[in-house]
């Protein structure tokens, strides 16, 4: 039987959307890895998998490329939005996620915001294997620490264009300080409402851009008195902006585009 799909992307970050409304859900992590290999299957940052759900327009499953899972993707979020809003003809829609219920509404210029929830800050939460400040973790760059549903490592660098980030994102990934491991950033702050952003991507590698990492990255600036509250985030794929009052939770903006849809054949 073949599979639906749709592809999309924000600002750079790819996903596709499998909607499983009424049906049953048939991704594994191997089914996961298959579609995720760019060169046999589809290729993506992020697979979102569209469920029926008693309390929300639908729940959604998230996979990494290399087949784990992962509780929260605010691009594919937000592009899942993006198809439900247009089938009902509606300007919001709640969906639920690992992270629970996340709002998700259209903004000016087609745009569409989801709040991503509180962001974790204690150590035993983002996780970090031992007590500690999470806004100075005892690694070489003085990076902090949050999670947003994933862990999140930041460092503030002063020329992003210094940083080999495929070289040094997979150590720090892997760091024994993170026993789930983490996402890393690299941030230089251009000003208080503007930041350059590079990620290497826990189970993904070098995207072109995260909607989870730049809401974790500016958590992380703000805790350190670096930005104001809303901040625009430039990936290698494009800008979004982010917004953190400091409590409460936080609304990532952004765009979000259809690429293609189709069918793909044997999976399994």
């Amino acid at each position: 039987m073949p599979l639906q799909f749709v592809k999309m992307h924000a600002h750079g970050d790819d996903f596709i959307i499998i909607d499983r409304r009424g049906l049953n859900d048939p991704i594994t992590p191997q089914i996961a890895r298959q579609l995720g290999n760019r060169h046999t299957g589809i290729g993506f940052n992020q697979l979102a998998v569209v469920l029926d759900c008693d309390d929300a327009a639908a729940r959604i499953k998230f996979w990494n490329p290399n087949g784990t899972p992962l509780a929260t993707c605010g691009s594919a979020t937000r592009g899942v939005a993006e198809r439900l809003m247009h089938e009902t003809c509606s300007d919001s829609v709640v969906l639920r996620t690992d992270r629970g219920l996340l709002t998700c509404v259209w903004q000016p210029g087609r745009q569409v915001s989801v709040n991503m929830g509180e962001p974790s800050l204690d150590w035993s939460a983002v996780p970090l294997a031992e007590a500690m400040d999470t806004q100075h973790l005892p690694i070489e760059g003085d990076p902090a620490a949050c999670s947003m549903g994933n862990p999140h490592c930041t460092f503030f660098v002063d020329d992003i264009a210094t940083v080999d980030v495929a070289a040094v994102g997979p150590l720090l990934e892997v760091n024994p300080l993170f026993p789930a491991k983490t996402n890393v950033h690299f941030v230089q702050v251009l000003d208080r409402g503007r930041i350059r952003l590079r990620i290497w991507e826990r189970g993904g590698g070098v995207p072109l851009g995260s909607g989870s990492c730049c809401c974790g990255a500016v958590v992380n600036g703000i805790r350190r008195g670096l930005l104001d509250a809303t901040v625009q985030v430039q990936c290698d794929g494009g800008t979004v902006t982010v917004h953190w009052a400091g409590e409460g939770g936080v609304v990532l903006t952004g765009s979000v585009e259809p690429v293609m849809q189709g069918s793909v054949f044997g999976i399994g």
